[in-house]
């Protein structure tokens, strides 16, 4: 079956600030992106976009329960974990290293250095998106989980 490509596009609110979504691309069957167009022209739906976030977020409903045992099990945080400089300084100081479980954004500062990274982040479980530098993302790719 033939299919085409639906990209969503990211809302940047303000370059100092974090991503509050990632754009992803998926494919989809003409029929079924006729099915959603006619939604759409039925004013079932503001756009394609809509359509999609609604769908996703139906699904994630029907399976909260099942969502929220595997966060308990993993040890997960849920929501946004950011890491500063600071905050992995203090790691390095009490010297400990984090295991960081985190179900969807886990982010890390910019002026975070990859050997800092490296000395503090002992594991790395992201669920979702990580920001960090590339260098530190490179640097840590071994300990990603």
């Amino acid at each position: 079956m033939t299919s085409k490509a639906i990209t969503s596009t990211p809302t940047n609110l303000a370059k100092s600030k974090v991503l509050d979504s990632e754009k992803i691309t998926i494919n989809l069957g003409f029929v079924d992106l006729g099915h959603i167009d006619l939604l759409v022209a039925e004013s079932f739906y503001a756009n394609r976009t809509d359509f999609i976030r609604t769908a996703i977020r139906n699904q994630l409903a029907t399976h909260s329960d099942a969502v929220k045992q595997v966060v308990a099990r993993k040890m997960l945080v849920l929501g946004l974990q950011h890491f500063s400089q600071a905050d992995l300084l203090a790691v390095q100081a009490a010297n400990q290293k984090l295991q960081v479980r985190v179900l969807g954004l886990a982010s890390i500062g910019h002026d975070v250095s990859p050997e800092l990274a490296l000395a503090t982040i002992d594991s790395l479980e992201v669920l979702g998106s990580l920001q960090a530098s590339p260098e530190v993302k490179a640097a840590l790719a071994d300990r990603h989980i």
